[in-house]
Order: C-alpha cells, then structure tokens, then sequence
C-alpha cells in the first residue's frame, strides 16, 4: 500500500475521500438515503442512521462546499483492479458520507455540528448496488482523489491490492459505524461494506433517525433478521412504515416512547418474529387492553413499561417476562409457555396472577418475586394446575407459608425474605424429592432446617436471626452457605459431594456432626463456642477422611486440641488463645500456624510431615515432642519456661532456640544424637545451657554456626574440642568469659575453619584482641563492638605474642621491613572489622608493614574516646568514624578508600582533613556533616586535594 499526502494537509482531511466528493450520484432505482447518525456513549456494534428529512440545508450546503474543495484538494485512491483513475467513477464517499461524520477544525465550512447534540452527528448516505453498474463515469472519482497541499506537498499514490475474499473476511470483524467510515475509502472498500451479510442486523439504539431514511434501509436490506431500535425517537412510526420489508425479521426490540394498539396488531405483518423486547415504555393509550396477537412468536419481554390492562394470545409463546410492569390486569392465552415473569408486578392482585398462572398449563418456570399479595392459595391452585413446575421464585412474598404446597417436581425454589417461612414450612419443602436449589435468606422466622433430600445441591441459609439447628442429608449436596446465623449451635451434614464447607463467624456454633466422604477444606474462623469434640470429626473415623485443609482461627474456647488424620496437609490454630494441650498425629502435615496461641504449654507433634516449623512466641510451653522426617528448619524462639524437648528430625539443618532459658542439656544432647546434620544452631540466651551439653555437640559434624550469646558460659574447651569444623562463633554479652577462655583459639589452632568471631559487648581484654588479630590468620570477620576493655588497636607485629607484652608499633630504632621480608610472611583475611561503641580506645594504627592486604571495611562509630586513627591499608573501601567526638589525628594512606565516614567529628581540624585524604586518590564519598572545625564555605580545596570525590555531605550544603 503506497500513500501520498501532504503532511500539513492530511491532518485536515482525515475523514477521507468523503470531504472531497462533490455531489452524491444515486441510481434510478434506488432513492437517495440521507443519514442522520450517530454513535453514542459506547455503543460497540451499531451504526446509527439518521436522514437529513431536518438537515437538508445543511447538507445541500455541503455538497457545495464539496464542489469548491474538489478543485483543490482530491486524494487519489486506487482500489483493487483499477489501472487508471478514470475507469473509476464512483463516488468516493461509501454510502454518501458527509465529512460532519468525522470531527474536524471548524475551519470547513461543510463540518455542521454547532447545532447537532452529542448523540446527533450529520452525513448523507447513499445506497448503490453491489455490482457497481449505473455509475455515472463524469461524476466525482471516487477510486481516483487527489489531496493537493501547499507549494512544496508532495503527491503519492495509494494502491491497496485485498482480495475480495479477504476483504470480506476482515470487514466481518467490524461493526456498522466502522463499515460505514471504510467504505468511504475507495470503490473496492465501499462495494465490500455493503455486503447484505453485514447488515443483517441493525441497531440503532439511543439514535435518532429520519423515518424516510429507515424505510429506504428496509427497502435495500429485506433480509435483516434483527432490529434494535432501542430509545429511538417515533419507533413505532419507522416500524409500522417499514413493516412490509422485515419480512426476514426475528427479532424486534423497541424502548421507551409510547406503542399503541396499531402497532402489536402490525406485527403479523413479519411471520419470522419469534423475540419482541419493549422496555420503558408506555403501551396502548391509558385505557384500552393492549393485546400482543402473534402465531409465532416465542419470546416476549416487557419490561418497566406503563399499561392499564396486557392480553396475550400467541400459541406458539413459550417464554414471558413483565417484570417490573405497572398493569393492573394480565390475560394470557398461551398454551405452550412454559416461562413466566411477574417480578414486581405491584399492581397485579393475588386473583390475576393465579388466572394468569394456572391458564398455562405447560408452565416450568414461574416468578413472582416482590408480588406481595400472592397467597399459600394461589401457590396450591398453581401446583395442581401445573403438574410440570420445577423452578419458582416467590421471594419477598410476605404471605407466603409454603404449608401443605406439594410441588413434586420442583428443582429450584427461591424464599428469600419470606416472613411467613418457618420450621412447619421444610415438612412441604421435602415433599419436593427432586429438589436440587434452596435460598432461604432473611427468613426471620426460620428456627431449624431439616432436610432429606437425594438431588439437593445447593442451599443457602444467611442473616437467620433464630436459625438454631441445621440438619442435611443429601448424597449430591456440594454447596452450602451459612452466614450470620447469630444463635445457629448445632450442625450436621451427611453428602458424598461436598469438598468445601465454610461456617466463618458462628458464634454460637457448638456442636458439629459431618459425615462428608469427600469433604477437602473446612473453615471454621471465629467460631467461638466450638468445643474440643469438634477434633474427633477431622481425624480419622470421624467422617471426612480426605480432609486436607482444616483453618480453626480465633476458636477460643479450643482448651486440647488432639488431632489423628493421615490426610490432613495444612492446618491454622492462630488466636486459639485458650489452647493448653496440642497433639498432632498427621504423618502428612506439611503447614501449621501456631501465631497467638499464649498459652499452649504442651506440644506433641509425632509424627508430622512438616518440613518448617515455627512455634512463634509461646510463652507458657514446657514440653515439647517432635517427630518428624522430613523437617529441616525449627524455630523455638520465646519459648521461655520450654525445659523438656524431645527433638526427633533425622533431616533438620537449622535449629533455633534462642530465649529458650530453661532448655536443659539432656534436652540439647537428645536433640544432637537424633539430629545429625544439623548445620546451624542459635542457643542465644539458653542460660541452662552447660558444658556437658556442649560436649554433645561432637555429634554434629555439619555444625557451621553456634551461637552463645547471652549465655552465662565460661569454659569453651567442649566447643573447641567438639566442633573442628565450625566457621561462625558468636559469643556476644558473654560477659563471663576471660582472656584465658580463648587461649585454645590463638596458642593452639583451636578451630582452623573459623571465619567469623564474635566478641561484641564482652569482657575480651586488650591482649586476648591483639593475640586474637595477630594469630587467627583465617579469621574474616571480627565484631568487637562496644568491648569496654579495648583500649588500642595498634597492629605492628606479624608474630603471635606469647606473654602479656601488648602489640606495639615497631621501636624507632628497629629497621624498617623490606618489601620481599613482608610478601613471605602469611597473609591475613581479615576483611571486616567492627568496633562500633568502644567507649575507651583511644589509638588505631595499622602501618604499612602489617599483612592485612585484604582490610576492606573498618567500622569505628560511637567510639567517643578515639583520639587518633593512623591507618596505610591497600584495599581499604570504607572506613566509619562517625561520632568519634574526641578525633583529632587523622592519617590515612588508602589508596582504594571510597567512602569516609566523620559525621560529628568536632574536634577533627580542615588541615588534618586535606592531608588524610590526599593520599585517598579513589575517595568518592565524605561526610563532614556536623563537624564544626571544618571549613564548609570552601570545599573547592577539598576536591583540589581530592579530585575523585563526588559527593560531600555537609550541615551547610542545601
């Protein structure tokens, strides 16, 4: 497809060819069709025609206006099996379609839509037949439009090459307002839109359209099947005019306006119709019967409209609805209906609609919902009179007992908002063996409900202010809801087809009797009166043995909860406040949801199939009981008072019992025998906790990380001893422990494979650090945070230290280390050191001949004494010293530094500042915020000392 078009003009003519045609040629046989459309709101399908009967003047203007343009702007259009424009002479709008069909600048003077509303746009339309003969060879071009623009516009030729056949295809996607807009393309496009199998259908809902112009339609489509005239001004008239051409016609909807007599006798006039819609609309003229005649008719719908008095007599009917219809008297001849709708009729007596009712012999289907009169009288008279009724809706009807009413075949019965339904009513309800849908909502009156039904499917039960009991028994029963039934306490259920059952907020639910083969999940949240004999119906034998799913939320009067079910899988006991006592016999369990339950103090799980477990915070559990295989991570954090466990997880890999003060060593030893493999183990404040279950740890030879922190521990040899392989050791708080406490670490090689230690907060002295630093070479991470004995850290010699003789830096008068003297010596991996909150270290030196090439982090925050922090480390990338108050020598000979760390670092001057970072050549990061000594009005010297830095952090800077 090839296009040419001036840029600055192509905006203008987007509406196409149809601006440009000079007038519209008709055929002699076919009358003009003027158009008044529109397309309004979202109306997806339809194309709404209108004649121009109001706008003739408008559109003879138009067709002026078309004429003058035509000399200076006509796009070319080639279509498909066109060799030259002038074998082309059809007109180029598709069916006359006026530019005001398309909105643009008012600039045009043919674009008239000051005066149309928003559901009114204006264009003409005319219909040609699909062959193409009687075109006028010297009209307008329509396959040949040239658009012309300025001086410098280029001119392009269009051509697009479709077969007809494809054409079609992609047409039959789009609705009618589409079709007509492609048809004003080319002779091709507008030969294919009108195709007679689009416009079977027409709609033309909420549009207003000139009677002459829908009669002109008829005339050219007589094969139209379905008409939507929906909101049109006048319906009645366009129908009754039109009437002899919808001979094809099926179905017919009409709405609001007014229909009279004259036209329900008219219909006759199309044979076909079996569906007539009329909605919101006022019938006849306020006093006549308005009388529906029609042999073929199926389907009649009247919907919100206003009559005094409806008769219909159609033999073939078999589907009526007047719902919401304001009639006060109804007659219907009709013996082969067999679906009636009387919803919110208000008018109609009880008499008319039991006459009405029991003259349709065939009736299965009857609605009645919101009629209020009707009886228990009309309800019997129904049922004797049609024997084949199987769905009734008699909802919102007060009067309504349901006493002694057989309805034998009845499938679906609706009693919503029924007063008169009480417990007396199920005895008529069961007569209905084939029953298989039940709604009782807002029955105030309904006690109990007792039902043995075989076909029962379905039954709802909710805002029941005196339901108390609830009895079902029905092998195909599959759904059930029940929901603010305030008193309900007891339940009992019998089906082989129920899979879910939801009863969320039973308050009063006290007793629950299940025998569902097939039942999967139970949700029983916040029913607070439920007792533990709710636990022999979930486990096994008690009635739903493939139950997999049980939720037992906020069921606060659960005391001992002991279930036995081999296809239990999930399980939630969360807000089971009252809980003392939990036994889990579920081989299969793979979640439970233990979160507030306060006072569970003894819990079993042998066996369970749980791979997780986490008991939350159980402040009150002191014996425990676990056997599970497949179990790989337990959490026993806050079991306080939790003294015996019996831990029994061949696959555990991570236990932690942090908090757990009075977990004994029996405990812990049991545990390490039965759990081989575990990797991780937090004993974080077990204060019972002692050496001879530490010794039992040699039974975990995966064992990585060991936690003891808070712990009153003083002798680590059963650590040492038991645990050659571990790699993480954290012993923060061990405020017990003393220097000789680690001398295994640093004089014996005690745990070669450590790689991280922590000391924070302990009473570690100063030579215990410096040994540790100096000889434990594979250590990589070392947190010393907030050790109130460190008070240096000075690292200058490469050898372990056998005495008390603190670490110094080199004497003056030593000579200095070659190069190739500190390459032989070992190399540290040390690569983080925290010392975070030090109140009393006052010096950090590491000068150049120390081996920490590997230093990359240094963390010194909070030490308010630090006076002076010397450091030459090759690979260092951050260094904190924020909150260091009394910092006043800083020296720094780091040439990877990236981030600098000297927030409120008051004492610290602008000269030792340029002088430290000037031999920091990769610095990016500094934060000088609230360091009063240093001169923020002039950073300029900063980046002069520094020039990679990027970014400074300053109280002065905006």
């Amino acid at each position: 497809m090839r296009w040419t078009v001036p840029p600055h003009s192509w905006d203008h003519d987007a509406a196409g060819s149809s601006r440009a045609a000079a007038r519209i040629w008709e055929p002699p046989h076919v009358p003009p069709l003027r158009l008044r459309d529109i397309w309004h709101g979202d109306n997806d399908a339809g194309c709404a025609v209108e004649g121009a009967e109001e706008g003739d003047e408008e559109d003879e203007e138009g067709d002026e206006d078309g004429d003058r343009d035509l000399q200076s702007k006509r796009p070319k259009v080639r279509g498909f099996g066109e060799e030259s424009p002038q074998h082309s002479g059809v007109n180029a709008s598709f069916f006359g379609l006026e530019s005001t069909h398309f909105p643009a600048s008012d600039e045009h003077g043919h674009f008239k839509l000051s005066h149309c509303p928003e559901n009114e746009l204006d264009f003409g339309l005319s219909l040609f037949p699909n062959d193409g003969v009687n075109e006028n060879p010297g009209d307008a071009n329509v396959g040949d439009v040239e658009i012309s623009g300025g001086e410098n516009s280029e001119d392009v030729e269009i051509r697009m090459d479709l077969s007809d056949d494809l054409l079609h295809l992609i047409f039959s996607f789009l609705g009618q307002r589409d079709l007509c807009k492609a048809g004003a393309s080319c002779k091709q496009w507008r030969s294919a839109s009108m195709h007679e199998d689009f416009w079977k259908c027409l709609k033309f809902e909420n549009t207003r359209i000139s009677l002459q112009n829908f009669v002109d339609i008829c005339h050219r489509y007589q094969n139209v099947t379905y008409l939507n005239l929906s909101g049109v001004p006048h319906a009645e008239l366009l129908v009754m005019e039109a009437i002899t051409c919808l001979r094809h016609l099926k179905t017919l909807k009409m709405g609001k306006g007014q229909l009279g007599e004259a036209f329900f006798q008219l219909l006759s006039e199309c044979p076909l119709l079996a569906t007539l819609t009329v909605s919101d609309a006022s019938l006849g003229s306020g006093i006549q019967e308005v009388t529906v005649n029609h042999d073929g008719l199926r389907e009649l719908q009247i919907l919100k409209c206003r009559a005094l008095r409806i008769s219909v007599r159609c033999s073939q009917l078999q589907i009526l609805s007047l719902r919401r219809t304001g009639m006060a008297h109804v007659s219907l001849n009709c013996p082969q209906l067999v679906e009636l709708d009387f919803q919110s009729c208000h008018k109609l007596s009880d008499n008319a609609i039991r006459q009405a009712a029991t003259a349709c012999p065939l009736l299965a289907s009857l609605d009645m919902s919101s009629c209020s009169c009707v009886t228990d009288e009309t309800l019997r008279e129904i049922a004797n009179s049609c024997p084949n009724l199987s769905v009734l809706d008699a909802s919102n009807c007060p009067n309504i007992s349901f006493e002694s009413v057989r309805l034998p075949m009845l499938v679906d019965l609706r009693l919503l908002s029924c007063e008169g339904i009480t417990s007396a009513s199920m005895a008529a309800i069961a007569y209905s063996r084939l029953l298989e849908a039940l709604q009782l909502d807002n029955c105030s009156l309904l006690t109990s409900v007792s039902l043995d039904l075989p076909h029962l499917k379905n039954i709802s039960l909710v805002h029941l202010r005196k339901f108390a009991e609830l009895t079902l028994r029905s092998p195909v029963l599959s759904y059930i809801k029940v929901s603010r039934c305030s008193v309900l306490h007891r339940v009992s259920i019998t089906s082989n087809a129920l899979q879910k059952l939801v009863l969320q907020k039973q308050e009063s639910l006290s007793s629950l009797s299940l025998l569902c083969n097939n039942l999967i999940d139970v949700d029983l949240s916040d029913c607070e009166s439920l007792t533990n004999a709710v636990c022999e119906v979930f486990s096994d034998g008690g009635g739903c043995p493939l139950l997999r799913s049980l939720i037992l939320d906020n069921c606060e009067s659960l005391s001992t909860v002991e279930l036995n079910s081999s296809s239990m899988i999930n399980l939630s006991l969360a807000g089971c406040r009252s809980m003392t006592l939990l036994k889990l016999s579920c081989p299969n369990l793979q979640n439970v949801n233990l979160d507030g339950c306060d006072h569970l103090e003894r819990a079993s799980f042998c066996p369970v199939g749980l791979e997780s477990l986490n008991l939350g915070i159980c402040p009150k559990l002191s014996v425990l009981h676990i056997e599970a295989p497949k179990m790989s991570l337990l959490e026993l954090k806050g079991c306080g008072v939790l003294s015996q466990a019996s831990i029994n997880c061949p696959h555990l890999t991570s236990l932690d019992a942090s908090f757990c003060r009075q977990l004994m060593d029996d405990s812990l030893s049991q545990t390490a025998e039965a759990c081989p493999l575990i990797e991780n183990l937090i004993l974080s404040s077990c204060l019972s906790i002692d050496l001879n279950g530490l010794s039992s740890l040699h039974c975990l030879h995966k064992l990585t990380l060991l936690d003891l922190s808070y712990t009153f521990l003083i002798n680590l040899k059963p650590v040492f001893d038991s645990c050659p392989q571990l790699k993480i050791l954290k012993l923060s708080a061990c405020k017990y422990l003393s220097d000789s406490s680690l001398d295994a670490l640093y004089r014996e090689g005690a745990l070669p494979m450590l790689v991280e230690l922590d000391l924070s907060y302990s009473s570690i002295g100063q030579t215990a650090i410096e040994e540790l630093l100096s000889c434990c070479t594979n250590l990589v991470n070392v947190n010393l945070n907030g050790c109130t004995n460190l008070h240096q850290l000075v690292c200058g010699s490469d050898d372990c230290s056998s005495g008390d003789m603190p670490v110094d830096v080199c004497p003056p008068d030593s000579a200095p280390l070659r190069s190739e003297d500190i390459s032989e010596r070992s190399d540290r991996l040390l690569e983080v050191l925290n010392c975070t909150g030090c109140p009393n270290i006052k010096k950090v030196i590491i000068p150049s001949m120390t081996t920490y090439l590997r230093l990359s982090k240094i963390n010194l925050n909070l030490s308010t004494n630090l006076k002076e922090v010397d450091l030459t480390c090759s690979n260092l990338y951050t260094l904190n010293l924020s909150n260091c108050s009394s910092l006043e020598v800083l020296k720094l000979d780091c040439p990877r530094l990236t981030n600098l760390q000297l927030l409120a670092c008051t004492m610290l001057q602008d000269e030792e500042l340029e002088s430290a970072i000037s031999h920091c050549s990769a610095l990016e990061i500094l934060n000088v915020h609230s360091c009063p000594k240093i001169n923020v009005l002039d950073f300029s010297r900063l980046r002069v000392v520094c020039p990679s830095l990027k970014r400074i952090q300053s109280s002065l800077i905006a």
